[in-house]
């Protein structure tokens, strides 16, 4: 064995607690992704990606620290999930469909181009309107600028 590899395997012997780690969190993660994602991406309105979103004023009888407290921790979670999905690209796991649900959580410039270009991929499109017919909901509506090339209904 060469320098590199005698290295590496002592590095792994030395931090094999580390990889157990890493691995039961990618098991927790693989399935967390298939529990969770379904239920998020079934109770999207069809008309969430249609509409126009502006700032709901159903919390104004709220204080303002608690709003803001609330605005924080859904835009905590929702980076949490960007990251988690980021990981799940070469880890067990949806990622595309994690970032997503993570980017909608998230409050910033540009959010509602970044979410539509990435259900404008068919493949996320078509994966997002199975969960929503396992769950007897419909499919997602696209403003006719933001419909994938190919249409999903094509390809059943």
């Amino acid at each position: 064995m060469d320098h590199a590899a005698l290295l590496m395997s002592a590095w792994l012997r030395g931090h094999e607690t580390l990889l157990w780690w890493v691995g039961a969190l990618s098991i927790l993660m693989f399935v967390g992704s298939l529990v969770a994602l379904p239920l998020v991406v079934a109770r999207l309105p069809a008309d969430y990606f249609r509409r126009d979103h502006h700032h709901a004023t159903r919390h104004h009888k709220q204080s303002t620290a608690l709003r803001l407290l609330g605005l924080l921790g859904k835009n905590l979670l929702g980076i949490v999930l960007v990251c988690t999905g980021v990981a799940m690209l070469v880890l067990p796991g949806q990622g595309i469909l994690t970032m997503l649900i993570g980017l909608m959580l998230i409050n910033f410039p540009g959010k509602r181009a970044l979410e539509q270009r990435l259900v404008r991929q068919a493949t996320v499109l078509r994966a997002m309107n199975w969960m929503r017919a396992k769950a007897h909901q419909p499919a997602l509506e696209l403003p006719t600028s933001a419909l994938p090339s190919t249409s999903v209904r094509e390809k059943r």
